[in-house]
């Protein structure tokens, strides 16, 4: 009796075109998680009351993301970097997928988000000189402007977490 490896779980919607126009949430994480992969997060200089200021600091391998991450409009335009964050063993960030302008012209060719993230990862891999991410990534489509702003809130906050107790 042949074996058969267990099937992978998609983690994309079903029947959603990724390639419409749309805000697109996306975590990418390193296969080496709970390190100090991409950077390492440290206390800033001066303190805010109840909440200490935190500074991410990049390893190489986070400065090869990072530039990865700003050439990603140069490379796909109608793809747009709302914003982000390089944590020590993951990436956060927000694509925004404009290929149509307002008057519904096609402005790019239309490229899929999963396209864009594997692209981001290989050059990366490629630039570090070997794989350093796990096989998929997370998704999450962004319908309603106020989950726009919440998952702006999300990453802009994400590297306080590490400083708290079990952050």
């Amino acid at each position: 009796m042949e074996e058969r490896s267990p099937k992978r779980k998609t983690l994309r919607m079903r029947s959603y075109d990724y390639t419409q126009n749309g805000y697109y949430f996306i975590t990418v994480c390193t296969a080496a998680r709970g390190r100090n992969v991409l950077s390492t997060v440290v206390p800033a200089v001066g303190a805010i009351i109840n909440r200490p200021p935190v500074q991410l600091v990049l390893t190489t391998w986070g400065a090869a993301a990072e530039q990865a991450i700003l050439e990603i409009p140069v490379r796909y335009p109608g793809i747009f970097v709302d914003c982000y964050v390089i944590m020590p063993d993951h990436i956060h960030m927000i694509l925004a997928n404009r290929q149509t302008g307002p008057d519904g012209r096609q402005i790019a060719a239309p490229t899929a988000i999963s396209t864009v993230v594997q692209q981001f990862k290989r050059a990366v891999s490629r630039t570090v000189g070997q794989p350093i991410w796990q096989k998929s990534y997370y998704d999450h489509v962004i319908r309603i402007w106020a989950d726009l702003e919440e998952t702006r809130r999300y990453i802009e906050n994400n590297p306080l977490k590490r400083t708290e107790p079990n952050g």
